[in-house]
This record gives C-alpha cells, structure tokens and sequence, in this order.
C-alpha cells in the first residue's frame, strides 16, 4: 500500500501559503478525516475551500487529491515510527548506538516514501546516456559527489567531483550535448550549487539535483528533481548525518538502476576494477 501523504505534507509545510498551510496543519492534526471525505469536505472541515485542497496536493507533489488519500490511509495502517531522537549529556555508549541506529534507519525510511519512481527513471535514462557527469556540492554534500564519482567511474562513466566553482564552471563552457550536470545541496539553496546550475541552464546542459523534499532554488533550476526526506534537525543529530544517510542512499538506488539496466557490461567493469586495485596492493 502507497505510504507517505504524512511525511510529504510535513516536508512542504513551511513552505506553503497560508490557505494551503490551515489545511495541511488540519491534514496532520486530523488525519483520519481526510479518508472519508472529498476535497470540498475537507476545505470545510478546515475553514477553508476545495481549491486550496487540490493546490495543496500540487504543491505536495501527487497527482491529485484520491492519491493523497491512499497515501494517508497507508500511513494510518503501517506501525507507529519512533521517529527522531537526539543525544542527551553523559548518555551511555549503548544508548547513542540505539539511537544513531534508529535514527539512520528512520531516515532512509522516510526518503523511500517520497521518492518519485517517474522522476527516478528519467534520472536513470539520462544518467545511462550521459558522455560525462559532473557532480557539484560544497561541505557535507561534497562527501555525496566524491562517493557518487567513485561509483560512477568503477563502471567506465566519465565523472567528475570538484568543489572548485571555478573549474566546474570551465567543464560546463566546455560540456559534451550528453554531459549531466548534478547538483547537490540538502538544503536546496547553497549559493554555489544555484550558480553552478543556473550556468548549466543558460548554457543548455541537462541537470539533475538532489535536495530535500519541496521546492528549492537548486531544484527548480533543475530538468529532472530527486529529493530526500526533510525532518526538523535536533542539535547534534545535523544535516551531516541523517541526510548524509539519505543521499548517499539515494545515490545507491541510481547506481543500481543503472547496473540493472547493463548488467552484464557493469559485471565486466566491475570485475576489471577490482582486479586492477588487486594488482596495486601486489
């Protein structure tokens, strides 16, 4: 059964306007409401109309108002999450491993709810037909460039991962028609990942981003949008962990789509790099 109405609306909410909020708000307060009734019921229910309904569910991100049914019905039947919890002072070794442990495994489960599958093929489609990808985030989200280059060229697709504006901007003056160019930033609003993208636009390379879930400069600018769950940030439990977690997870998913669809050629790179750095360790 489709999950995660509950997740997407909580992602979006700060960002949306105010006849849109009052009826997210009523969504999480009421959950069970929603399931037996129509749009214009629940723009009543909420003091508000069924239009702001069916805008909701666009700025949400589903096809209309039944699938965000289904999805909060999926949400009200699976088993209660013990959500997010962060670090205490002097707490033990045991609990901190309980709880990085939960934690990571709540995030992961939180961005598999809202993953767009459309969005993700295109992803694969592109990636699989690119000449070269170059990957662009700063701080944390850098660590999700340099592992995603480190997969991508073990299975012979030309990538690239620097932090150097500069340099990035160069590769895309100089970009093949094929050439992706893929931003990173959970935030969706680093400076240098908007400007990097918005080069790319002008210059009419196809991008890709990854950012957490809603609209974001870095995804609007962006032709094809993967996304990560979005939860409110406890002090120590950072962006630098959980969604570190969900994007390279996130990158995982797009590295084995594209193995799937080559299977047999990823299999022969694969086995050509590891004898390769077995002849280094000689």
């Amino acid at each position: 059964m489709a999950t995660g109405g509950i997740n997407m609306i909580k992602n979006i909410l700060p960002q949306l306007p105010a006849s849109e909020r009052k009826i997210a708000e009523y969504i999480l307060e009421h959950p069970h409401d929603v399931v037996n009734s129509t749009a214009g019921e629940l723009g009543s229910l909420a003091n508000a109309s069924g239009a702001a309904v069916i805008r909701l569910c666009k700025s949400v991100g589903v096809k209309g108002f039944q699938e965000l049914k289904v999805r909060i019905a999926g949400d009200l039947v699976k088993p209660a999450e013990k959500g997010y919890r962060d670090i205490e002072p002097d707490e033990s070794i045991q609990s901190i491993v309980q709880k990085t442990t939960s934690n990571s495994i709540q995030s992961l489960s939180d961005t598999a709810e809202i993953i767009s599958h459309e969005e993700l093929e295109r992803a694969v489609a592109a990636l699989l037909l690119a000449k070269n990808v170059h990957f662009f985030g700063i701080g944390a989200s850098h660590i999700i460039a340099k592992d995603a280059q480190q997969k991508f060229l073990r299975i012979n697709k030309g990538s690239t991962a620097f932090t150097d504006a500069h340099l990035v901007a160069t590769l895309i003056a100089n970009a093949d028609q094929n050439d992706i160019v893929f931003g990173i930033s959970h935030s969706g609003e680093t400076p240098e990942v908007t400007n990097v993208l918005s080069l790319a636009k002008n210059r009419g390379v196809k991008t890709i981003s990854l950012t957490k879930y809603g609209q974001s400069p870095v995804s609007s600018l962006a032709d094809i949008h993967l996304n990560t769950s979005y939860s409110t940030e406890a002090p120590f439990r950072s962006a630098a962990t959980s969604s570190r977690l969900a994007q390279l997870y996130v990158i995982d998913i797009l590295f084995l789509c594209m193995a799937t669809k080559q299977y047999e050629e990823t299999v022969d790179y694969i086995d050509k790099t590891r004898e390769a750095i077995k002849f280094l360790k000689k």
